[in-house]
């Protein structure tokens, strides 16, 4: 343990302090990764309207005067394409689910569908659970929200119910008030300026990852990873070798575009917000390669960082 963090625990010794693990989980889409971000106040879990952008379990934390959050972010429980990455990240959710002190279930204001019921069944009847109802901004008719708590308070014994927007930020603030008297007192286990627990290259995968789901929108290949295979650090710059991974030989016109335009751009775009998240330069080159077959490998996806 370093001294920072030595210090640090003892500052915090004997008075009442919190620290636990916390799961976020829903169906995919619901705001899982906008939520742990705009809970950390830094983003480190990629966002997209895509189903699946999350594939890995990503750890934030938050440390305030009272209490460390460390979030686990999973992916959202897939019940479509029973593939071995989709079993992959199955597993992940429920090991998470089986080792955490408190679960944000999230779902979507006004709507609770079977696949959100499916994510609720999967979480251990002892578990506590708050929920968390999402994009209340989005809700047309506000009259509609208090009817729509009313109905989704029989699904489970919640312990705490907050409705917020991640993405505007409004009463993010209650849900951590509510949810720190349900942590266990402890001294915390990160320094308080720790964000994330995740290194810097899986970082650089998850990043450029993110643009790959942006800037392919409809075009995006199902089949589609990244695989670090370089990364260096050579005083304020890194330099990040990447590849695309696609499934079939198809695709790789797909990610490269007309005269390599398309990937430029997802390159770039990649590089400049690393540049933000690693407060230096970054020199970022990607291509692209087919391994066929992939998502379904389970050799494959461990070389890849799937658990």
């Amino acid at each position: 343990m370093n001294e920072t963090v030595a210090q640090t625990h003892d500052d915090h010794a004997g008075e009442g302090f919190r620290t636990g693990f916390v799961a976020i989980v829903g169906r995919p889409n619901v705001g899982k990764s906008t939520l742990l971000n705009r809970l950390i106040g830094q983003k480190i879990s990629i966002v997209s309207s895509k189903a699946q952008t999350t594939r890995h379990r990503v750890t934030g934390i938050l440390t305030n005067a009272g209490a460390q959050f460390v979030f686990v972010d999973t992916p959202g429980f897939q019940t479509h394409h029973r593939n071995a990455l989709n079993r992959s990240m199955n597993r992940t959710v429920s090991q998470v689910l089986s080792d955490v002190d408190l679960v944000f279930f999230v779902i979507e204001a006004g709507r609770i569908g079977e696949d959100d019921r499916k994510v609720l069944e999967v979480i251990p009847a002892g578990a506590k659970v708050v929920l968390v109802i999402n994009k209340v901004d989005q809700l047309k008719d506000k009259a509609r929200l208090l009817p729509f708590i009313d109905q989704v308070r029989t699904l489970r014994d919640f312990v705490e119910i907050v409705p917020l927007s991640a993405e505007k930020g409004s009463n993010c603030d209650a849900l951590i008030a509510a949810a720190t008297p349900l942590l266990p007192e402890a001294g915390p286990m990160y320094d308080e300026d720790e964000i994330t627990d995740r290194s810097e290259r899986f970082l650089a995968s998850e990043f450029l990852r993110e643009k790959l789901f942006r800037l392919l929108g409809d075009e995006l290949p199902y089949g589609i990873a990244v695989e670090i295979e370089k990364f260096e650090v050579e005083g304020n710059l890194r330099r990040i070798h990447a590849a695309v991974i696609v499934d079939r030989a198809g695709h790789k016109g797909i990610v490269i575009g007309k005269g390599g335009e398309k990937l430029k751009r997802i390159s770039s775009e990649a590089r400049v917000e690393l540049e933000k998240l690693f407060d230096g330069k970054v020199f970022l080159e990607v291509w692209v390669k087919v391994k066929s077959g992939w998502a379904d490998d389970e050799r494959a996806l461990k070389s890849l960082g799937y658990e």
